[in-house]
């Protein structure tokens, strides 16, 4: 099932299909690692719901839920 980052389960593993934004951003992301075919689990989401940390690759990246919403992943 192909969903936005955002929706998968706390602590789920999922493997990245597309990441949909801006060049800048996916420059950025694609710099930490964060491309197609790269499996990441959702680690921690803040209480508000606006921030969200990612485990990837041996490291954990901060995302806002605006960015995660724009990476399909595949659960």
């Amino acid at each position: 099932m192909i969903v936005p980052l955002n929706q998968v389960c706390m602590g789920s593993w999922a493997c990245v299909i597309s990441v949909d934004t801006d060049q800048q951003m996916q420059k950025r992301l694609f710099d930490f690692g964060l491309v197609p075919g790269t499996k990441v689990r959702l680690a921690y989401a803040s209480p508000g719901g606006h921030v969200a940390a990612i485990e990837l690759r041996g490291s954990v990246l901060a995302l806002r839920d605006a960015d995660l919403c724009r990476i399909r992943v595949q659960v």
